[in-house]
């Protein structure tokens, strides 16, 4: 029998990831009876739980001194903590008050964002097919906002919150499970601080729904409780792919996350298509399209330039 290639193990570990996130829409939806802060909250306690016994099993010891220790590295914690902390509640709130394809339009525009963000904070150079990729997400969301008549609020803020948080997260020099660990253990005191108020003092997010499900309700307490678990096991997959598969074929495989959560949005949960979703989304796919044949192709450019000067 054939042993399986690292890199393919890498493959099939990274689709995992993407799967568990793209379909994770069905298991918020099921949550749409908690308010998206309630929710939003329980994640971060539970994965605080779940990332500090995982990081515990590893053997990493000191990762809270290693990503909190000094000014610098405290900081960017903390900004990468706040983006990832409004793209989580973002996408539950999307999710729950039915704009899953907002939701999943916003991930399909990250990856130009985060070229985006690159040109502006770095001084990456963008090559001239990258500037038509670019040029064609502007004209998708352009035509949404003047076909539906407003602004894809959603879609821009999941866009740019974690194309900032990877940013923030390209500037920690950390084990990617080390610095989420951090991250959700400098938000866990606010998400206790929320639910005492929730709990004690009836406290409402933007929705005005009554909450203080947990434990209460049996089956929404086992959903938040499991949100910890359902957090940390595809970023495991993935920092196990990230290893293993080169960075092209990632940004390739990640497109599966925001085109099953527009499935589960279209298909499952019944939302709307109309003729300005018809004509926005091919022209992201074809921009994507575009902008991953052109990494690929620099990719190999520079493959084949270094194993030139090695001979």
């Amino acid at each position: 029998m054939t042993r399986m290639s690292d890199g393919m193990k890498g493959v099939l570990t990274m689709i995992g990831a993407c799967t568990i996130w793209g379909l994770s829409p069905l298991y918020y939806k099921l949550l749409s009876d908690v308010p998206p802060l309630e929710v939003l909250a329980h994640r971060t306690i539970w994965s605080l739980l779940c990332f500090a016994v995982i990081l515990r099993l590893r053997g990493h010891r000191a990762w809270i001194r290693t990503c909190l220790g000094g000014r610098n590295r405290f900081v960017l914690t903390l900004c990468a903590a706040a983006a990832i902390s409004v793209n989580w509640g973002g996408f539950i709130y999307a999710v729950q008050t039915g704009h899953g394809l907002e939701a999943s339009l916003g991930y399909y525009i990250f990856p130009l964002v985060a070229v985006m963000l690159g040109f502006a904070l770095y001084k990456d150079r963008l090559r001239p097919v990258q500037w038509v990729a670019v040029a064609m997400a502007t004209v998708a969301v352009t035509v949404l906002t003047v076909g539906l008549g407003v602004i894809p609020k959603l879609s821009i803020l999941l866009a740019i919150t974690f194309g900032l948080y990877g940013v923030f997260k390209r500037r920690l020099k950390a084990d990617a499970m080390e610095t989420v660990g951090a991250e959700v253990l400098l938000l866990a005191p606010l998400a206790v601080v929320w639910l005492a108020g929730v709990h004690f003092a009836g406290w409402t997010d933007m929705t005005g729904r009554p909450g203080a499900v947990f434990p209460h309700d049996m089956g929404a307490t086992v959903l938040l409780i499991l949100s910890g678990p359902l957090t940390g096991m595809p970023l495991i997959l993935f920092s196990y792919a990230a290893q293993r598969v080169t960075l092209p074929t990632i940004g390739l495989i990640q497109y599966l996350n925001p085109t099953l959560q527009f499935l589960c949005a279209a298909v499952v949960f019944g939302e709307l298509v109309t003729t300005w979703h018809a004509i926005a989304f091919p022209l992201i796919w074809a921009g994507l399209a575009i902008y991953s044949f052109d990494s690929f192709q620099a990719a190999r450019r520079t493959a084949a330039s270094k194993s030139t000067k090695e001979l």
